[in-house]
């Protein structure tokens, strides 16, 4: 069997490091949860870890989360279009937006829901994706704080999701000095500066990010504890509350470089197989059920750093295993850390299964009898697997 577990302790311990940096700057935040795609044990798991703001960019998923938790707040982290604004309203409580022709429409639905719909005015300060210019800030807010069913929260910017830009302090100071024109001219508080994703969090943590930064929308750190600006783990994260474990399907002792001429052009290109390896020699290749069709390959990353990814093709993974040690068959299985990029294909196959572990019913009973205020034990045990 192939499926994605998600392990409930570690991705509570990440959530917990993470609400404690978000507690120490004195900010509010939403969690992401576009990589789950819309898998309710996992919502409804960190509803149970007091998760109250949820953010996702796919209304069906959000659909999910009105199920799961009625009482969540909503946020829809795609800027709207015009054929989604009744959805939007209905599903959502707060939307980014950049696009006054849009904001006039969810303004007007708002109305014939009888709702207030909260937005938050995003900039470009940039990364090149969604965001007004900031020379136009003034007129379009101007418009904007005009409509009756619309609030606006406060201003927002997205760095590092697309040019890959990393956010600096100056940006963020951008940010500020922003919103400090639009009080001074508007006579209107402006509550939140919502500053980015899991990419803002290094600066967080050496303590260069304004205070005036009060809100951020973080995913990825908390499902894979990814430090998207140094590269590797954030300190005090895990990096394996999800991962990949694939059914061998065949193992065997084979050469480690083809025995003819190479040169045929693959579908696909992954791997560490290399025409450099001295002809003749040999290793353990198991074959794995998952590929190219189910995942991001060049995502994956063995838990055992002594196995290595030799190639994939749509269906199939292979995996130099060396002179296999722990003496894997047919049956067994071999774990996989993943990037976001692979979890997010992962989650989003019907073709693989997705298991939380433990179950919900036993997660329950661990939180209400406070076993998890030690995660070590807990830990410990799902490490020996």
């Amino acid at each position: 069997m192939n499926r994605v577990i998600i392990d409930l302790p570690r991705l509570r311990h990440n959530l917990s490091e993470i609400a404690g940096w978000m507690d120490k700057h004195g900010s509010s935040w939403t969690v992401v949860t576009k990589v789950l795609c819309g898998h309710t044990d996992t919502i409804r798991a960190l509803q149970m870890l007091g998760v109250r703001s949820i953010g996702d960019s796919r209304l069906e998923n959000i659909t999910h989360i009105e199920r799961v938790g009625p009482d969540m707040e909503t946020w829809y982290l795609r800027v709207p279009d015009l054929s989604s604004i009744e959805d939007v309203i209905r599903y959502t409580d707060v939307s980014l937006n950049s696009e006054l022709e849009v904001i006039n429409e969810l303004d007007e639905e708002a109305g014939r829901q009888n709702k207030t719909h909260r937005i938050i005015i995003m900039i470009e300060l940039g990364d090149l994706r969604e965001g007004i210019l900031p020379g136009t800030l003034m007129d379009f807010y101007e418009r904007v704080f005009m409509l009756d069913n619309i609030e606006v929260l406060g201003i927002g910017a997205n760095l590092g999701c697309l040019a890959g830009a990393v956010p600096t302090v100056d940006q963020f100071m951008q940010l500020i000095l922003y919103r400090e024109l639009l009080e001074l001219k508007f006579k209107r508080k402006l509550f939140m500066i919502s500053g980015g994703s899991s990419s803002v969090l290094p600066l967080i943590l050496d303590g260069s990010l304004p205070t005036p930064i009060n809100h951020f929308r973080i995913g990825e750190a908390i499902f894979l504890g990814t430090d998207l600006i140094n590269g590797g783990t954030l300190s005090g994260l895990r990096d394996d509350a999800i991962v990949l474990e694939a059914e061998i399907a065949e193992i065997k002792e084979k050469g480690l470089t083809p025995p003819g001429e190479t040169g045929t052009k693959t579908p696909f290109e992954s791997g560490n197989d290399s025409p450099d390896a001295p002809r003749g020699q040999r290793g353990h290749r198991a074959l794995v059920s998952v590929g190219q069709l189910d995942t991001d390959i060049n995502g994956l990353a063995p838990l055992n750093p002594d196995y290595e990814i030799a190639g994939a093709s749509s269906d199939i993974l292979v995996v130099n295993v060396g002179d296999n040690p722990r003496n894997l068959k047919v049956g067994d299985s071999i774990k996989f850390k993943l990037n976001y990029s692979a979890l997010l294909r992962l989650m989003s196959s019907r073709y693989i299964d997705k298991e939380i572990r433990p179950s919900l019913s036993e997660f329950e009973r661990m939180l209400s009898s406070e076993t998890l205020a030690n995660l070590s034990p807990v830990l410990e045990e799902y490490d020996k697997e």
